[in-house]
């Protein structure tokens, strides 16, 4: 019950200790925690559902404390692989596809794709979707239920050991206060040949990102356009196979093709990998060779797979890192949506930031050619450098993010001396944290010396996360 807390956390094990209510009940089905969390699995007391509703029982009073142990009706490890891993079963609104490409058969879409005007793609794509906005679960427009989940046992434990803080490992390195990424999905050749003036709209700011190109059919992925990439510090992984949305269509093709992917992979030297419209089965993952993922949405009401991981931290699929997308795409925006405005992703943004996440965009090339959504784009990347240079917002390149969260797995607390220690790899980008309470808010705070400390200081900064109904805030850049 522990496992999934102390690696999302890394605090001392000895710190908290969360057990069984009670002999779990068979049944998976919806709950709520809280007045405002879906869970999904299996209780000990109370009642399930198999469907998300305003209705559901909340079994949040059934939590126990006793001595410095809390007592759960549930199993988080559970609760929080069937969210991750999209092990739930939502019947969605009548009128909502599992595919978009159901509207005429995916296989047939995909052949008459190349064939169609944008303005008919669309037409299918809305029709397709439609009752989307009606699916109550996951939460629209970011689910953060794993994260307010875990903050919520972090509450929890704290109450169990007497209001004394415990000290956890920061999310991110240097003290940064968020996470934010940029990838390009290259799907024509007319994307292809707008890289290089992409890449000179998001070096104008000071940002780096990843090109995720498809190694066949659509366009020629010669090795100078490769350096032409590297050279300039962006970074390159793989998108699909050819797009044609028939990776997972069956077992044996999915092998068949994931060699050739994999393969593809050593030769452009990528170590991250991203579906064709996120389409994914995460249950055939093992067979991929990739040091991460990008391809599980936070929430997929708007795309063609839906579903969603409820969080905004990378978690682990076997020994892959997924770094899940958790705003709305640049196409889906302009074209499903039809907003030309940083309005939802900055409201997606501010969400994300309350709870010191990753905020992770997919802005495609191919659709940066007109002038209109153009400037949209340079409004985000406007607000990314504010955010970056305001409030201690990290943009890596999502292979400098994988490295960081395998390092920060690795990484333990020591308590020598009186004080806690930070060791394993990287261990001079970690900050030393505690989680304490005030009043029923949970906040967050830096020590001054992350070596040196054994309880947050006075002047140490604090950073407050939701959990219920509590208030919410953000470190300042150190």
């Amino acid at each position: 019950m522990n496992k999934l807390f102390l690696e999302y956390f890394r605090c001392p094990p000895s710190c908290v200790d969360f057990r069984p209510a009670g002999k779990l009940l068979a049944a998976s089905g919806f709950f709520h925690f809280g007045p405002e969390l879906t869970c999904y699995g299996k209780v000990s007391s109370g009642l399930t559902h198999h469907e998300p509703s305003e209705s559901l029982e909340d079994i949040s009073s059934l939590v126990r404390l006793d001595a410095r142990a809390t007592y759960l009706p549930f199993d988080p490890d559970e609760v929080v692989e069937n969210l991750r891993l999209e092990r739930y079963d939502t019947p969605w609104p009548v009128g909502f596809r599992n595919s978009v490409t159901q509207t005429v058969g995916r296989k047939t879409y995909y052949a008459m794709r190349p064939l169609l005007a944008r303005s008919v793609r669309k037409r299918l794509q809305r029709l397709a979707l439609r009752g989307w906005d009606r699916a109550q679960f996951p939460g629209w427009p970011v689910d953060q239920t794993v994260d307010r989940l875990f903050e919520q046992m972090m509450s929890s434990a704290i109450r169990a050991n007497s209001g004394q803080p415990i000290p956890f490992i920061w999310f991110w390195p240097d003290g940064h206060s968020s996470c934010a990424i940029m990838t390009h999905d290259v799907e024509t050749y007319k994307g292809r040949n707008f890289c290089s003036t992409l890449m000179d709209l998001d070096d104008s700011y000071g940002i780096k990102a990843s090109f995720q190109l498809i190694p066949e059919v659509r366009y020629e992925v010669s090795e100078p356009f490769l350096e032409s990439l590297r050279a300039r510090g962006f970074e390159i992984n793989i998108h699909d196979f050819n797009h044609d949305g028939g990776l997972f269509r069956n077992r044996k093709e999915f092998l068949r093709r994931v060699a050739r992917i994999n393969d593809y992979g050593r030769r452009f030297r990528a170590v991250g990998y991203r579906s064709g419209v996120l389409y994914r089965n995460l249950n055939w993952y093992e067979c991929f060779d990739y040091a991460y993922d990008m391809s599980v949405p936070n929430v997929g009401h708007l795309d063609p797979q839906p579903g969603g991981c409820c969080t905004t931290k990378p978690y682990f699929i076997g020994k892959i890192l997924e770094i899940p997308v958790t705003a709305t795409q640049d196409y889906t925006l302009f074209n499903i949506l039809g907003q030309y405005s940083m309005d939802l992703w900055q409201r997606q943004i501010e969400l994300v930031r309350e709870h010191s996440g990753l905020i992770s965009f997919i802005v495609h090339p191919d659709y940066l050619l007109d002038e209109r959504p153009r400037s949209v784009y340079l409004s985000l990347l406007d607000r990314l450098a504010q955010l970056r240079r305001d409030s201690g917002m990290w943009i890596p390149v999502p292979r400098e993010l994988n490295d960081w969260w395998r390092n920060r797995v690795e990484m333990r607390l020591i308590k020598r001396g009186g004080c806690w220690h930070i060791e394993g790899p990287e261990k001079h980008r970690a900050r030393l944290a505690f989680a304490t309470l005030d009043g029923d808010r949970l906040v967050y705070t830096f020590g001054v010396d992350s070596g040196r400390r054994e309880a947050p200081s006075t002047d140490s900064i604090a950073v407050s996360s939701r959990t219920a109904d509590l208030t919410a805030g953000s470190p300042a850049a150190l």
